[in-house]
């Protein structure tokens, strides 16, 4: 199931600040008539990694560019925005629309496991995720309170509930993570819940010890629900950059990430680590956060993506 604003007015603010970097606001990089040299060969370069796209990426894309420049196939700036566009869309639309989509169960209640640092909007995006399948989807939603190390994560999960209008399994601060989710299981099939998210809490992917909590976590949700978890969702600080690749890559090692909900678009994002993660990992982007509200949420669209990057002047 997949949902999308209805414009992309949102998405091309929430990416503004990386479209100025990779247009330097259009008119001194894309602007029509500029022919190709060698000195705009370099700035397309400069533009790329600032945007964080990945030195390997950059380099496929510049010779590309650069190739067809020499023998004569395209001239001036604007055919080579359409080389860098469609270089972008072929880079993150690897994954088949399906593979993006939200996986459910068969039968029974969808076991949603959500991972990620402390700090990279974990708890923002288990709530936009509710509200997603509460509102746009008709879901019955339970979201399990299995962050009980840090403090205050509990209440904030708590008042998120709350104003969304879901359910909540959670015990005190400090109760192993492991049994809320075997509560939170239990009560999702007697009450018939559709979706169940589960918070995990903030793990250092440097720290073994804390991911080996994590996998337990997973292990018991496998006991309890057949299938489950049905997806394991890896919330990305966009703004990290090249950092977000590699905390994708020990999570996906440790517990099996099947997306990324990448966080927090609307700051200084550097929207281009999109591609870092799909070429480097594998692992689709299945949606993107846009605001603070629950309602700032997009499924992730590659052509839609792209276009917003490419705003140009209207972003």
């Amino acid at each position: 199931m997949q949902f999308f604003s209805k414009s992309l007015d949102k998405l091309k603010g929430a990416l503004r600040r990386t479209a100025r970097v990779l247009n330097t606001d259009v008119r001194t990089l894309f602007i029509p008539g500029r022919q190709i040299d060698e000195g705009f060969l370099d700035e397309l370069e400069q533009k790329l990694l600032q945007a964080d796209v990945g030195v390997t990426n950059v380099e496929t894309i510049v010779t590309e560019v650069r190739e067809r420049w020499r023998l004569g196939r395209i001239r001036n700036a604007e055919e080579a925005e359409s080389i860098v566009r469609a270089k972008f869309l072929e880079m993150v639309a690897g994954a088949t629309p399906q593979d993006r989509e939200l996986h459910f169960a068969a039968s029974g209640p969808t076991v949603v496991l959500v991972a990620g640092i402390n700090g990279a909007g974990k708890t923002t995006s288990i709530a936009k995720l509710a509200w997603l399948a509460r509102n746009e989807l008709k879901l019955k939603v339970m979201v399990c309170a299995s962050d009980t190390f840090r403090a205050a994560a509990v209440d904030q999960l708590t008042i998120w509930a709350e104003r969304i209008g879901v359910e909540i399994v959670k015990h005190k601060m400090g109760a192993d993570p492991a049994a809320v989710a075997y509560d939170a299981c239990e009560a999702a099939k007697s009450r018939g819940i559709d979706l169940l998210i589960v918070d995990t809490a903030g793990r250092l992917h440097t720290q073994e010890h804390l991911m080996r909590e994590l996998t337990k976590i997973r292990d018991v949700v496998a006991k309890r629900i057949e299938g489950a978890p049905h997806e394991v969702l890896l919330v990305l600080d966009a703004t990290t950059g090249q950092n977000a690749v590699a905390q994708a890559r020990n999570f996906a090692a440790a517990i099996g990430v099947t997306g990324i909900m990448l966080a927090k678009l609307d700051g200084t994002a550097k929207g281009g680590v999109v591609i870092s993660i799909r070429q480097q990992l594998n692992i689709p982007v299945k949606f993107i956060g846009l605001g603070e509200t629950p309602q700032d949420i997009e499924s992730f669209e590659p052509a839609r993506f792209v276009d917003a990057l490419f705003g140009g002047a209207e972003v």
